[in-house]
């Protein structure tokens, strides 16, 4: 007997509540799934929270079996890129979801009632409101830890999608880069960094406290739009989710992984955000941080084996220019002082080879796959 599905959509704080805590029972036995901040994981869905709202609408469904909850998704339209972008779509995202299509098309066809609704042609997910949230299932590196920046799931996930008739759209792969000690590291780099900061002039800035990167802050946020505003996903990043980013992660902030380098006029041209790696300090906290279990947060900052590649920006004028290996040089020599002997990159559009070109000076793997899915509607 196939039992009854019912589908509710979270609106009060406690729906939204069981809405964020449904994956902690999900993968409670799998060693590879890494826990969001559930305080974080509110402040991006709840209305009241999140300024995304003033160009977004979204719902957010649980289905039901026997009053138990076994799957959840969001229905999301973003207007700047329906409107500005000419792209008529309703994302789909936070899917999780039970080993049962039947659950997975009840939560689906949610998603595409609530894009008819909005009079849109396609649904594409997973995906969240804008470019600096989680995206892309994974299909490739199950056996791998997640980051504090990406999504884990079930293979089946994409079993199910593929069966109800979606294909990959947008396409990320994900590396995992060994750093050895400065005297090994590739000589061609160190050379040309030197070249490169003599010829344009350039000059390298070293933060010593949080307090310093504040000033440069909207100008990375300006050149990420610059850098990759021609690649398909994205979506210009407004003013107010600049100012929301910052009050929610420059406490993650290591000032002395941040690098930032400026031309003659004090213009910024490039910069790179890394962090050491969360997963582990994450697990021990297990979504609740308190003023107790926060040491552990505090501990992965400072103390640290691993390292995760999140976000580089170069303004268009100096792309193609080697201004990368500048950044890679000062990394390398932060890396080797603080002991780190491995990098995660975040995911790379597949199309972004040029991004990509940088690992072949290193040891790497190509260790995780992930994309979107999408289909008309």
């Amino acid at each position: 007997m196939i039992k009854d599905i019912v589908i509710k959509e979270a609106k009060t704080k406690a729906e939204y509540l069981a809405f964020v805590k449904f994956p902690y029972s999900l993968y409670k036995e799998n060693p590879n799934w890494v826990p969001p901040l559930i305080n974080d994981e509110i402040e991006t869905i709840d209305p009241d929270l999140n300024p995304v709202y003033q160009n977004a609408n979204a719902s957010f469904f649980l289905a039901y079996q026997d009053e138990k909850i076994v799957g959840r998704i969001a229905a999301i339209v973003n207007w700047i890129e329906v409107k500005e972008i000419k792209k008529s779509k309703v994302r789909f995202g936070w899917f999780d979801v039970i080993d049962n299509i039947n659950v997975t098309k009840s939560l689906i066809d949610c998603v595409i009632k609530f894009g008819k609704d909005h009079n849109l042609e396609s649904v594409e997910g997973p995906l969240g409101f804008s470019n600096l949230d989680k995206a892309g299932l994974l299909i490739k590196g199950y056996e791998e830890q997640n980051t504090m920046i990406t999504l884990y799931n079930h293979p089946y996930y994409s079993e199910h999608l593929k069966k109800l008739g979606f294909n990959e759209a947008a396409k990320w792969v994900e590396y995992e880069i060994k750093i050895d000690d400065f005297e090994s590291s590739p000589e061609k780099v160190k050379r040309f960094s030197k070249l490169i900061m003599e010829r344009y002039n350039l000059t390298l800035l070293n933060f010593k406290n949080r307090k310093a990167i504040i000033p440069y802050v909207d100008q990375m946020f300006e050149l990420l739009d610059k850098t990759y505003n021609n690649l398909q996903s994205y979506v210009p990043i407004q003013d107010y989710q600049i100012e929301n980013y910052k009050k929610r992660f420059l406490k993650f902030i290591n000032p002395d992984f941040i690098k930032c380098i400026i031309d003659q006029q004090g213009k910024l041209i490039c910069f790179s955000i890394t962090m050491p790696s969360f997963t582990e300090a994450l697990k021990k906290v297990n979504g609740q941080l308190t003023l107790f279990n926060s040491i552990h947060i505090l501990k992965a900052m400072y103390f640290n084996k691993r390292a995760s590649f999140y976000l580089i920006g170069v303004r268009p004028d100096y792309q193609n220019k080697g201004i990368t290996a500048i950044i890679f040089n000062e990394m390398q020599k932060l890396f080797n002082k603080q002991n780190i002997n491995i990098v995660e990159t975040n995911p790379e559009l597949e199309e972004n080879t040029a991004i990509q070109k940088l690992w072949k000076n290193y040891e790497h793997r190509l260790h995780k796959r992930r994309a979107t899915f999408s289909k008309k509607i």
